[in-house]
């Protein structure tokens, strides 16, 4: 390495050093100048709500602008100068206090940024000593900019409020599925359907129609595919409470069935369940009564075609199991129409048939507005024993009078209540299930 070399070497690690120094005097003196113009102890015209002026403020920056004309070359003097006071922003000009404020309408006018002056920008860069950039204040309009920025909420209606009316965790025992692709209903109840049919309690498909977006039961000839699907087992019917024998059934039946699908299988534990079943079953047997108002003979038997002519007038239907029964308009049963003997009533049997004795029957938790229902039931009974001059008796075939039916009525009140307040209300699509 030569003399020359080497020497150029020590005047590039000289030059960098004084650089670096230079750079170093000139950020502490930027800083001690910043500091002036954002001196804490000058009034701040965002958050002072004493009505101070901002005159400290235009000093300090009268001062910057002075210091920095001082320090600029005498060949860069007839460059446009930095004038602070003149690019301050309109809410921020000396001798003035506007409060921020957050306009709902248009009928507010906005600052007017309009009037300020152009800024000019310097010829050379070093004629410009930009200080630290102050604080930021939060405003109002920052806040509520920042509450748009938050997280959307959860929804609040998830997949089991959405599908309660056709499946329920209150009743039954739900298993949650999902398919990459859609699949036909035909595959998905097929797949399992013999090892279901073992269960001793009903099992409920229902699939969320991607074209309706709702949530529908699966039907063997339907043509519509299903990317989610669920399944559940009844916990309760009238035959009791779920077992675990039945509930280990359908709970491997799921993951199977999972296996099949190659689907993605949610399973609640099974012991809540188990649990569930049992307490739901304590409750519907506290709350599970039928009311009957009978009507029986006075010595000559009812005939079958008079029975037939008032049951039809009065708009109840034969059902094809024996029994008349009276519906509402959206076709639940509200009360029904029995014989007292074996012999039950048909279209064609009742025109040689007779009998001593009938029953009108409400099944309290069934029906909806159990009371009016009661009392739609008793005045037909009372229709049926003039027209057959019958009696009109309890089950222990005592008179039924006006004060004895008002606790009658009054007990299916309190019931309907008690199962509403449970989330069961009286007549419901889980209720009717439940009491089944």
């Amino acid at each position: 390495m030569t003399e020359l070399q080497t020497g150029l070497i020590g005047l590039g690690v000289a030059a960098v050093i004084g650089v670096a120094a230079y750079n170093k005097w000139q950020e502490y003196r930027h800083r001690k100048l910043a500091e002036q113009v954002l001196n804490n102890h000058h009034a701040d015209i965002l958050l002072d709500e004493s009505g101070g002026d901002v005159s400290g403020a235009a000093h300090a920056a009268n001062a910057l602008k002075a210091d920095v004309e001082r320090e600029a070359p005498a060949n860069t003097a007839a460059e446009p100068s930095l004038d602070f006071k003149e690019n301050l922003p309109a809410f921020l000009m000396p001798g003035e206090r506007v409060e921020p404020v957050f306009h709902d309408d248009q009928q507010h006018s906005e600052p007017d940024m309009a009037r300020q002056e152009p800024v000019v920008e310097p010829a050379s860069s070093s004629a410009v000593l930009e200080p630290e950039p102050s604080p930021k204040v939060e405003t109002v309009t920052d806040r509520i900019s920042g509450m748009s920025r938050l997280p959307d909420v959860e929804k609040s209606a998830k997949d089991g409020t959405e599908y309660a009316h056709l499946l329920s965790p209150l009743i039954d025992y739900v298993a949650a599925f999902e398919t990459v692709e859609p699949l036909p209903a035909n595959q998905i109840l097929d797949a399992q359907r013999a090892v279901l049919m073992r269960i001793r309690k009903p099992v409920h498909w229902i699939g969320y129609n991607e074209f309706t977006r709702e949530w529908e039961p699966i039907i063997d000839d339907g043509d519509i595919e299903y990317r989610r699907f669920r399944i559940g087992v009844q916990l309760v019917d009238r035959q009791g409470p779920l077992d675990d024998s039945d509930l280990s059934v359908f709970h491997i039946a799921m993951q199977d069935l999972a296996a099949d699908l190659m689907a993605i299988v949610d399973l609640p534990a099974r012991q809540p369940a188990l649990d569930a079943a049992a307490k739901l079953d304590a409750f519907c047997a506290s709350v599970d009564i039928q009311i009957g108002i009978n009507v029986i003979s006075q010595g000559q038997a009812f005939p079958g075609t008079k029975l037939r002519a008032l049951a039809e007038a009065a708009g109840m239907l034969a059902d094809g199991e024996g029994h008349f029964v009276r519906s509402d308009d959206e076709g639940n049963v509200l009360f029904v129409l029995h014989n007292q003997e074996a012999q039950g009533f048909s279209v064609e049997s009742m025109k040689t048939m007779s009998t001593h004795g009938i029953t009108f029957l409400l099944d309290v938790p069934r029906v909806s507005h159990g009371e009016r229902v009661f009392n739609q039931m008793v005045d037909l009974a009372r229709r049926f024993s003039e027209a057959l001059r019958g009696s009109l008796v309890d089950d222990n075939h005592r008179p039924l009078s006006a004060a004895a039916l008002d606790p009658i009525r009054s007990q299916v009140g309190r019931y309907q209540a008690v199962m509403a307040e449970h989330g069961l209300p009286a007549g419901g699509p889980l209720t009717r299930r439940l009491f089944s």
